[in-house]
């Protein structure tokens, strides 16, 4: 579990920080885990005859004779999550080119890349040992041992990489894959079709977000996060925010993003007006400028992006674009 690092990122609060990053926005991928060895066990589940539900959102962009489907994702995923619904599966083979945040087949070497430069302490300096306040320390080890994860794998980090791995770790107990995320199904199921995968981010700029922190705010982020995972209801939800998508419920994805609006923490302020307002607009500025060039086309990208305040649907309708919501 230690090498499925990483698919990203509240009393409960803390959660509406820790959950939604993870679940819906794809700032670390994953690193470590064969690329194409968890697609046996969706792909097994895509044999039952029963009928597919919809997950998450999905929308339909037009303009200028050009069409595209916009579908929300989350990051980690289960093999009872397969097959997509026929509606997405239908887009997704009418099109030309699917578009993620970040591909996690992609270039394995540039995320391992991005890792070192924004992850990893240099020389010791930021480090989360030496950035950690003494009183948090002994609660992230009692972690550690919850996960099995050594010591030494964690040393070197910096600190807003070890909430991640935190934040990820606590999903996989919760019986959740990151390399069952709907990201990296989607670009398996393109790669079987020879279809063209492109990036609207990279992970090196996803990155950066964090590591742009100052030393003592990716404490602080860490430490929120600490405390998020040793709150007892923290299972409870993060399996309502994982139904919400699974269910395609559109009330209950409301209702987290008004909550991660809401949250008044350092790191519920930093998902919301970095993770999301600060990147919502380089999204849609590139899904509409994939919708100018292919004539079908397909992106997926986190659903929270989709939803709440100054969402990815909304900034295309501002750009001209008609945007229907399916559901």
């Amino acid at each position: 579990m230690q090498r499925q690092i990483i698919g990203l990122i509240g009393g409960t609060r803390h959660l509406w920080y820790q959950a939604p990053v993870m679940l819906f926005c794809s700032l670390l991928l994953w690193f470590g885990w064969p690329p194409g060895q968890p697609a046996q066990a969706a792909e097994a589940a895509a044999g039952s005859s029963v009928p597919i539900p919809n997950r998450g959102a999905l929308f339909k962009l037009e303009h200028g004779g050009h069409t595209a489907y916009l579908f929300g994702t989350i990051h980690v995923g289960a093999a009872d999550f397969y097959p997509l619904e026929p509606r997405v599966m239908d887009a997704l083979n009418a099109s030309s080119v699917l578009a993620l945040e970040i591909d996690p087949l992609g270039d394995q070497a540039a995320i391992a890349r991005a890792v070192r430069e924004h992850g990893m302490a240099r020389q010791g300096r930021g480090a989360v040992v030496e950035a950690l306040s003494p009183a948090y320390r002994p609660r992230l080890q009692q972690l550690l041992r919850r996960y099995a994860i050594a010591p030494d794998t964690v040393a070197p980090m910096k600190p807003w990489m070890v909430a991640s791995l935190l934040t990820i770790s606590e999903f996989v107990a919760l019986g959740y894959d990151p390399a069952l995320a709907v990201d990296a199904w989607l670009s398996r199921q393109a790669k079987a079709r020879q279809m063209r995968v492109l990036e609207l981010e990279s992970v090196a700029g996803q990155m950066m977000l964090f590591n742009r922190m100052s030393n003592a705010d990716q404490a602080r982020f860490l430490e929120e996060g600490i405390a998020a995972i040793e709150d007892e209801e923290q299972a409870k939800q993060a399996r309502q925010i994982v139904n919400a998508w699974r269910l395609a419920d559109q009330a209950g994805l409301d209702a987290i993003a008004r909550k991660a609006q809401d949250d008044d923490t350092f790191s519920g302020q930093f998902v919301q007006r970095v993770l999301l307002d600060q990147r919502n607009p380089s999204l849609a500025a590139s899904i509409a400028s994939l919708l100018a060039r292919e004539r079908h086309s397909f992106a997926a990208i986190g659903v929270l992006h989709l939803i709440g305040k100054g969402n990815v649907p909304e900034l295309l309708r501002q750009r001209g674009i008609t945007v229907q919501r399916i559901y």
